[in-house]
């Protein structure tokens, strides 16, 4: 089976607004989109956590759900490819506000793999470069 949100008609535009408005609406003090060849390619914002303000990147990737759907046998063009993955990301995004809204975690936890330091660099991609170590795993 294809993956999720395979036949979206929604425009990339409206999905980043979509993720854009849900990010307002749950705190973001400052949000920013970022753009490839007219293009968005990430969104990032400012959330105030318990440890203070914090910078997040959202990165989307229709290349990636291209070469996904290409190895499914499902026909699609980089246009579609890029509506499929903001609409991914949207229904991500409004999953963890879910989450979020049930006070089972806080926000910077839901985001934390997106959590930028100073250079912009995010937590999952330290922990990728082994710049984040966490130690053996318990036994």
């Amino acid at each position: 089976m294809p993956i999720k949100n395979y036949t979206t008609k929604v425009p990339a535009a409206q999905s980043v607004a979509e993720i854009v408005g849900a990010l307002a609406d749950h705190g973001a003090t400052r949000i920013q989109q970022e753009y490839t060849q007219g293009k968005p390619v990430s969104v990032a914002f400012m959330i105030d956590t318990p440890a203070g303000p914090r910078g997040f990147k959202l990165p989307s990737s229709a290349e990636r759900v291209r070469a996904v759907l290409v190895a499914q046998k499902v026909k699609v063009d980089a246009v579609q490819a890029e509506r499929i993955a903001w609409r991914i990301l949207r229904d991500w995004v409004a999953a963890q506000m879910a989450i979020l809204e049930t006070e089972m975690v806080a926000i910077d936890q839901v985001f934390l793999p997106y959590m930028v330091n100073a250079q912009g660099a995010t937590v999952y991609e330290l922990y990728q470069s082994q710049q984040l170590l966490l130690g053996e795993a318990p036994q």
